[in-house]
């Protein structure tokens, strides 16, 4: 009897830390099945550790003129006949080092990426959560102005956004107000798509035991849609983020390229991209290239762990 008991198998400690729970999931394990998408996060997090590390990485300050020299202007790549140290990939016209370049202009790219995406996040959840849950009026005129939104294009969105904005502000403006009125502009481009997600999740939460169970103690609406109902729509929202994080990039990109975005001496990644266009034909191919790269690279890396995010949270495709 007691070898009886002792061949019993007792069971296994469930992971209690958030962690543990994490590395217990499915989401996990999808991740480690996916070697594209292990390769696509090594590289977003390396892109990322660049922009933040790029005053300690990059041997100059491209936003520096007192670094600039213009006898260094347009050097071609080190392993070419004409290259110079420390230039790895080369000089612009200006004399700034590409590779110097490309490491600060992450770093406003990036950095108007992610303030792009919390500014459309936070209004686009904020409404949805509104539409969804009052419904009714409220509902109609918020989801007729994002239907109206709808029928133009972002980039159109952003371009008459930072327009009207740069008109009030008047046309000089320094790199900070420039970079807050970017986020600004695709932040305002981009909340469509959270509010008509939030509000179709919130209008199915809403109905649930748990919400009626909540108004039943006499909890307010606001509590209501912040504590139980925002948790509920979270994964959907996750996914559009992620996706919109390279769609924000490539905007304020696209907005830098047409010289509405980010100037000269603050190069983003379209800036330095509209520069090195000058001197395609010229022969300064690094000046345009690298840049380029640099930014698809990084626009596919994200899109990849986007499109895993979207199959990993979707209970169907598991």
């Amino acid at each position: 009897m007691a070898d009886a008991i002792q061949a019993v198998p007792t069971p296994q400690a469930q992971p209690t830390t958030w962690a543990g729970r994490f590395l217990d999931s499915d989401v996990w394990s999808s991740f480690k099945r996916s070697k594209l998408t292990m390769a696509a996060a090594f590289l977003t997090l390396l892109f990322m550790a660049a922009a933040v590390l790029a005053g300690f990485v990059a041997p100059q300050d491209p936003f520096d003129p007192a670094q600039l020299d213009l006898l260094n202007s347009r050097l071609p790549p080190l392993w070419e006949a004409d290259g110079q140290a420390p230039f790895l990939l080369g000089t612009d016209e200006q004399g700034r080092d590409i590779f110097s370049a490309i490491l600060y202009g992450l770093r406003i790219s990036l950095a108007v990426g992610f303030l792009g995406v919390a500014f459309s996040a936070t209004l686009g959840i904020a409404l949805g959560l509104i539409a969804g849950y009052v419904g009714g009026t409220t509902d109609a005129v918020i989801m007729r102005i994002a239907d109206v939104q709808l029928t133009f294009p972002a980039i159109l969105i952003a371009l008459l956004v930072d327009g009207v904005v740069k008109s009030v502000l008047g046309g000089q403006l320094d790199g900070v107000t420039t970079l807050s009125v970017l986020v600004f502009s695709i932040g305002l481009s981009f909340w469509v798509q959270y509010a008509r997600t939030v509000r179709g999740s919130v209008m199915v939460e809403k109905n649930k035991d748990y919400i009626a169970a909540a108004r039943l103690i006499g909890l307010p609406a606001p509590v209501i849609m912040v504590r139980h109902v925002l948790p509920n729509v979270l994964g959907p929202v996750l996914v559009i983020a992620t996706i919109n994080l390279a769609l924000a990039i490539i905007t304020e990109a696209t907005l830098s390229f047409l010289g509405t975005g980010m100037p000269e001496t603050m190069p983003s990644l379209g800036t330095l991209i509209r520069i090195g266009n000058n001197y395609l034909f010229s022969g300064e191919w690094w000046i345009v290239a690298f840049p380029g790269f640099s930014l698809a690279l990084l626009v596919l890396a994200i899109n990849l762990l986007g499109d895993w995010l979207r199959d990993a949270l979707n209970p169907k495709l598991r």
